[in-house]
């Protein structure tokens, strides 16, 4: 280890100070201590560009816990980092030594004091679970940045977060009372106002440099950078605690803060301005502040979804205001809708319209990460502030100064502020790339300071930042920082690199240690241009993942949520297969039993497909690696059992064993040793298989079922679908595909089931066609890509684009199978243009009736339904055709997002039910048990059904039965 590092020369070989410091730190900690694989992997970088491979990691119960830490990393020369969510963008939590995880004991409001409004907070406490604690008092924590739902309060101090309510209720600085600091040396001090907690020297060092504070540092509402030396000021109180904010954990590390509350208004309402372009929105963010609102947040059209619902414009500011009641809030908002000069505007007042515009401002930071043709964009200049008054012109400049690099970036941010986010797509993998990358950098210096403003303004300099700061601040304010570290901290330990004798903004990048030459992989991953760790790289730590309950209808990550762990999350995972590209952590590749534990908890939900606001597609991670991990060499029993399960059916559906198959699963005895033979978890029941496949009822019973069908009367729309015949379908749920037949014909609809040459068959469906999920989910590649062939073969002669009409929709029941066919079929074949086809063909059960039936009227239920919408349905499908059918068929009520835990073969899996059935009680079981007497149970999803039926004891039913049931009898 380096001595800029470690603060002194180190020269023990690593391995031996591991097993020193970690004998050192077992016996003196209460806490985890981690020095394996694993835990490193998880901690080399946060949410920047950079990373640093940690000796081990700390999670320390109490401040007793950190003491024990910092003494013995003291007597080893061990530098120490304080991590919370692992969300900073500028490298500041990252290091060599030893971190310190707070978020998983240190994590708890210790208590809220509704007279004085300050809450006592550990701080590896999310910030939501703050405002939680604080809201039954009408209270609330005023910052409150757009990763609320997982940073944590620790990390907002380190940081000086801010937050898009920082115009009416400013920085973390501005909201911290008096923090709880361990010191470097062991000392356990308690900074405020008055010099309260004040190192010897402190005090006389800040007064023989009065005319530097006074004159050296830029009167800014966002300004980050540096250290807040200006604040032990006399005039300004001689606050300890508010320098310690914004100190990135290189002075004292926090173990407990008493922070300030703020009044929650009663009544919010948003005004959305529209402008023409970003420069004229800069412009009028100023001229909106005396109107006194409480945020003034600015993003332009690249960054917004196409079927984002905005007024008219080329960007937009969303200016929210409050109010004792609901009329007064709007009256504020339409009183600054009509002051603005805007070219159209909307004032939203209902709590889950404005929460559903808020949501594409936050997933920002995440969607900035690409440009709108895919190319890879990065932090590190990505809070740069001015005063808000030149935001216009900085801007217009910023602009200019990305042309001249031929660099791309898409801002947005904290208008009212001056303070913009940004993501430029810098070429940080090669040295030509990464020499751009100084220079631009160097250069945007330049011009932030000529524009009055501050190298940071949210997150922190970290080493993104920091070796500039001299152009801000001058070689005199940046030596006195020096002088104020040493003070603190006499041997360097506390995070060295950050803030004062900084590494090099250009060293210790993340990407370095990926391999150059595209890894050999199965899947094509058309969003990445087939490169593995293109799509690896997408992870950029915003963890979103993190988040401990799901929001809305968010199915992401339903395991981390369970268990808290990070290699249960997205990101941890992500991060996991990074370092096994690498090889420096994780060494065996492929063989890695580090990455293929993370990922045993992967439910394949693919939630993070669609919530992560990077697109981060961990189940096809998860395939791609348990194909690469165990070919040549035999699999867990499950793949085989589970894996295998359309073979194992079809078999049983050819030889019409059925009965005796169900017979002797219900033999407890022998279920026991079937479900022990195949790697299914004891707990689990094993599902009966139909007496009756859907195409034998369909060969037996098709052409009797009703009379001539009545054509639709669109005659634009197809009159024939295909009804895909789908394993669950096929072999355990027939009811569904006869109820789908019954209401499809009811729309006017001529419908052919699938099977192996296209028509109806006694003989069932033989070898014949197969999505190959069970094959993908289990990684089972070579044999998904020789299914899925057969497939095409089979389907392809049915698909003929020639045809008068085009080729008919493909009607798939299963939501899995719908999602499989859409997304894996052409990522496992994409040189095969069929599967192309095909994956266009494919209609959910609703889109079907919508799109090729517009204008039946399904017959009306006027009830309840309670259930939950497939998490494949959410990520790759959408459900709005179902829910504008729920609707017309008086279905009301919505679904509950989440997973339910089955999640196809996961929850079957030996050692998978705790996690299963915790997964089901997030959200879906509380639905049904809470749901009125009335209500109708829907889950499209087999597995959805299973759940329940195995954990809650009552039977859900797909909606084409719930409507199908409904149907008149006249129809059959």
């Amino acid at each position: 280890m380096s001595e800029t590092d470690q603060g002194k020369p180190q020269h023990k070989p690593q391995p031996l100070l591991q097993r020193e410091l970690n004998a050192a730190l077992t016996d003196t900690v209460r806490g985890d201590v981690e020095f394996d694989a694993t835990a490193r992997a998880l901690t080399t970088m946060d949410a920047s560009n950079y990373r640093r491979v940690p000796l081990g990691v700390v999670a320390p119960r109490d401040a007793d816990d950190v003491a024990a830490t910092l003494s013995a990393c003291a007597d080893l020369a061990v530098p120490v980092v304080a991590r919370g969510a692992g969300t900073s963008i500028a490298g500041q939590a990252t290091g060599t030594g030893v971190v310190l995880d707070f978020t998983r004991h240190m994590n708890r409001v210790l208590s809220v004091d509704a007279d004085t409004r300050t809450a006592v907070v550990q701080p590896g406490v999310v910030l939501d679970r703050l405002q939680e604690a604080s809201a039954p008092y009408g209270l609330r924590f005023g910052p409150d940045p757009s990763t609320h739902s997982r940073c944590t309060l620790g990390g907002m101090i380190g940081n000086n977060s801010c937050g898009s309510h920082s115009v009416a209720w400013g920085t973390t600085a501005d909201n911290v009372s008096e923090l709880s600091v361990l010191t470097a040396r062991g000392d356990r001090l308690r900074p405020g106002p008055g010099w309260a907690g004040a190192p010897d020297g402190l005090r006389a060092l800040v007064e023989a440099e009065l005319k530097t504070l006074r004159t050296g540092f830029p009167a800014l509402p966002r300004r980050i950078s540096g250290y807040a030396l200006d604040a032990l000021l006399p005039e300004r109180g001689a606050d300890v605690a508010r320098l310690l904010c914004g100190s990135e954990g290189t002075l004292g590390i926090l173990t407990e803060a008493v922070v300030r509350l703020v009044q929650a208004p009663r009544a919010r309402a948003l005004a959305v301005l529209a402008y023409p372009d970003e420069s004229a929105a800069a412009e009028a963010a100023a001229g909106l502040l005396p109107h006194g609102p409480l945020t003034v947040e600015g993003m332009a059209a690249d960054l917004v979804p196409p079927d984002a619902d905005l007024p008219r414009g080329g960007a937009w500011l969303f200016v929210e205001t409050g109010g004792d009641t609901q009329a007064q809030a709007r009256a504020r908002a339409e009183a600054i809708a009509r002051a603005a000069d805007v070219t159209d505007s909307l004032v939203v007042t209902d709590p889950a319209a404005q929460r559903t515009l808020w949501r594409i401002r936050e997933d920002a930071s995440g969607t900035a990460t690409r440009m709108p043709d895919g190319t890879e964009a990065w932090p590190g200049w990505e809070d740069c502030a001015v005063p808000p008054a030149r935001l216009g012109a900085y801007l217009r400049d910023f602009r200019g100064l990305l042309a001249s690099h031929g660099l791309r970036g898409a801002p947005y941010g904290h208008f009212g502020d001056g303070c913009i986010h940004v993501r430029i797509d810098f070429d940080l993998l090669t040295p030509a790339g990464v020499g751009r990358f100084r220079r631009f950098s160097e250069e945007l210096a330049e011009l932030v300071v000529s524009h009055g403003g501050s190298l940071s303004g949210e997150h922190g300099d970290g080493q993104a930042r920091a070796e500039l700061l001299p152009k801000m601040y001058g070689p005199e304010a940046v030596a006195l920082f020096e002088r104020v570290k040493d003070l603190w901290d006499p041997a360097g330990l506390l995070n060295p690199g950050m803030l004062v004798r900084p590494h090099r903004l250009d060293e210790n990048l993340r990407f370095a240690v990926l391999p150059r030459e595209p890894v050999d992989v199965e899947f094509g991953y058309p969003a990445d241009g087939g490169d593995f760790s293109a799509a690896v790289r997408r992870c950029v730590g915003v963890a979103k993942c993190r988040t401990e309950s799901a929001p809305g209808s968010s199915a992401m990550c339903p395991s981390f949520r369970v268990t808290g762990e990070e290699e249960h999350s997205t990101r941890g995972r992500a991060r996991l297969l990074h370092e096994m590209l690498a090889g420096e952590v994780i060494t065996d590749g492929w063989r890695s039993t580090e990455v293929r534990d993370a990922l045993d908890l992967c439910l394949s939900c693919k939630g993070c497909r669609s919530d992560c606001p990077v697109g981060v597609d961990m189940a096809t991670y998860k395939a791609e690696f348990l194909h690469h991990h165990y070919e040549g060499r035999s699999r867990p029993a499950a793949h085989y059992a589970m894996g295998w399960l359309p073979l194992w059916l079809r078999l049983v559906g050819r030889t019409r064993t059925a009965r005796p198959v169900n017979f002797l699963a219900s033999v407890r005895p022998l279920a026991a040793l079937a479900k022990r033979l195949g790697g299914i978890a004891p707990e689990r029941e094993i599902p009966r298989v139909a007496g009756e496949t859907f195409s034998r009822w369909w060969a037996r019973d098709g052409g009797a079922r009703t009379g001539p069908v009545e054509p639709p009367t669109d005659s634009a729309a197809p009159r024939r679908v295909l009804l895909w015949p789908d394993t669950f379908t096929e072999h355990l749920s027939p009811s569904v595909g006869r109820a789908a037949v019954r209401v499809l014909e009811a729309a006017g609809l001529d419908v052919t089931p699938v099977t192996a040459d296209g028509r109806p068959s006694s003989r069932g469906p033989g070898p014949g066609v197969c999505c190959g999920l069970t094959y993908v989910s289990t990684g089972q590649l070579d044999r998904a890509r020789t299914v899925m062939r057969r497939t095409l073969d089979l389907m392809d002669p049915l698909l003929d684009p020639a045809s008068a009409c085009g080729p008919p929709p493909v009607v798939v029941l299963e939501p899995s199978c719908a999602a499989a066919l859409r997304t894996d079929l052409p990522e496992v074949l994409p040189g095969d243009p069929r599967a192309r086809r095909l994956a266009a063909a494919v209609v959910t059960f609703a889109e079907a009736l919508e799109r090729h039936a517009p204008h039946w009227t399904p017959p009306r239920l006027d009830r309840p339904v309670v259930g939950q919408t497939h998490c494949h349905q959410h990520a790759v499908l959408g459900d709005a055709a179902d829910r504008r059918l729920r609707e017309a068929a008086g279905l009301t009520g919505a679904l509950a997002g989440g997973c339910c835990g089955l999640a196809g073969n996961f929850g079957f899996e030996k050692g998978h039910y705790e996690v299963s059935t915790a997964c089901a009680e997030e959200q879906l079981l509380p639905a049904i048990r809470e749901a009125p007497e009335n209500a109708v149970l829907l889950a499209d999803g087999f597995s959805c059904r299973t759940q329940l039926h195995q954990t809650a004891r009552t039977q859900a039913h797909h909606l084409a039965e719930i409507l199908a049931e409904a149907l008149p009898t006249s129809d059959n």
